[in-house]
């Protein structure tokens, strides 16, 4: 019985950390496309500019889809740090359209 109790709280807990980093990857990437949608309506980028950070977002968002299908629906430590600076510096490029 308390082995039973045991394996199901560590498969939720398991199963809870995936599902948040899978969400923390979208929230950020819906984040960034947000930013993005406020500085075409504010004029503060292009459409051409707004294209080209848009197309990043969408590369993250594959890799990541990429990276969950290969690992059985998880990613590796080395993949949530590659994806998170990749996201750093989509981020960065965004304040830097916007403030050019």
């Amino acid at each position: 019985m308390f082995r039973a109790t045991i394996v199901a709280v560590t498969t939720v807990l398991c199963c809870a950390s995936a599902y948040a980093a899978e969400g923390e990857v979208n929230r950020r990437l819906e984040r960034q496309k947000a930013r993005i949608e406020q500085g075409v309506q504010s004029g503060e980028l292009t459409s051409q500019e707004a294209q080209h950070v848009e197309r990043h977002d969408k590369d993250i968002h594959a890799q990541e889809k990429n990276d969950r299908q290969q690992n059985g629906g998880t990613l590796t430590p080395q993949e949530k740090r590659q994806l998170n600076r990749e996201e750093n510096r989509n981020s960065r490029q965004i304040r830097r359209a916007k403030h050019n």
